[in-house]
């Protein structure tokens, strides 16, 4: 069961109340919208997108049944937060209140074998999170030069051994192709000369995360664009549709995420900065939900 990271960190910092209108750009499976909704009544409107089908179908469960005035005062779009202002434009909508933006991923897509993302998931390694758009992470594997799949590893995932794993992918395409998430996990691993149970090496020791980390979310960014969509939203999309104090909350998970959402929110002069540090999970957080131990929150408000 996926849990919302950060949920009271959110709901604070969005500084809900009723009548408010409020986006949230990776709505998931609805953790934070089924809170934020009935904050905002009576009056306020929720619009949730997500890329990823299977996420709302969920959300438009959990939603359904989180405010208990009817109907339901929400509507949900398959888009990325990168086309909010085109998903408003249809809804006739110019402006918005509140922003939530949280760029982790879902427990139920890590669970989803089929998907890759996890490391022990047996089906295709897809990981898009719409596979109507785009290419596979297996294709980017089996058609890539060792020279493209490096880049990716290492711009993306920061990976110190890059070089390693491509040339070993590329070189294993004919006999042993990666066909799936346990395929790649395989492969770095054999890389890395490590066993289960065994100490990583220099540049991997990152407590409590797997050795396959980087390599997957290099993979994941790659084939979803995550960053260009990232800097295309703070660039251009939010500054157009958040009305003037209005607030904005975006969650990170890694130093790439972070220090664009950084120097975005600190480059621009339209934006206040409402939590000068970023908010990370408590320790207690930390132990419920492991997943929540790099998170960082920050917040601004439109001037």
């Amino acid at each position: 069961m996926h849990i919302p990271v950060l949920l009271h960190e959110v709901l604070d910092q969005l500084d809900l109340r009723p009548g408010l209108t409020v986006v949230d750009g990776t709505v998931g499976a609805g953790g934070h919208s089924s809170k934020i909704l009935p904050r905002i009544q009576p009056g306020g409107r929720l619009i949730g997108l997500d890329r990823d089908p299977m996420m709302l179908a969920f959300a438009q469960e959990k939603l359904a049944t989180s405010s208990p005035l009817p109907p339901a005062p929400f509507s949900l779009h398959q888009s990325s937060y990168a086309d909010l202002a085109e998903v408003m434009k249809a809804q006739g909508l110019l402006h918005i209140d509140r922003l939530l933006v949280d760029l982790g991923l879902s427990s139920d897509q890590l669970a989803d074998r089929e998907r890759g993302f996890g490391f022990d998931a047996g089906g295709p390694l897809d990981m898009r999170f719409d596979t109507r758009a785009g290419v596979s992470a297996a294709e980017f594997l089996h058609t890539a030069s060792s020279e493209e799949i490096a880049r990716v590893f290492r711009d993306w995932g920061e990976e110190p051994a890059a070089d390693k794993l491509a040339q070993a992918i590329v070189g294993g395409r004919r006999l042993d192709p990666v066909k799936t998430a346990a395929d790649l996990v395989r492969v770095v691993e054999r890389v890395l000369k490590i066993r289960s149970g065994t100490d990583l090496p220099v540049g991997h020791r990152t407590p409590g995360s797997h050795p396959a980390t980087r390599v997957f979310q290099a993979l994941r960014i790659h084939v979803n664009h995550e960053l260009d969509q990232l800097t295309h939203f703070l660039e251009t999309t939010l500054p157009a549709v958040l009305s003037p104090g209005g607030r904005a909350v975006v969650i990170t998970f890694h130093s790439l995420e972070d220090r664009i959402v950084k120097q975005a929110f600190r480059n621009s002069t339209i934006w206040d900065m409402v939590t000068r540090k970023p908010i990370g999970p408590s320790p207690t957080e930390v132990r419920l939900n492991p997943r929540s131990r790099s998170a960082k929150l920050r917040c601004v408000t439109r001037k």
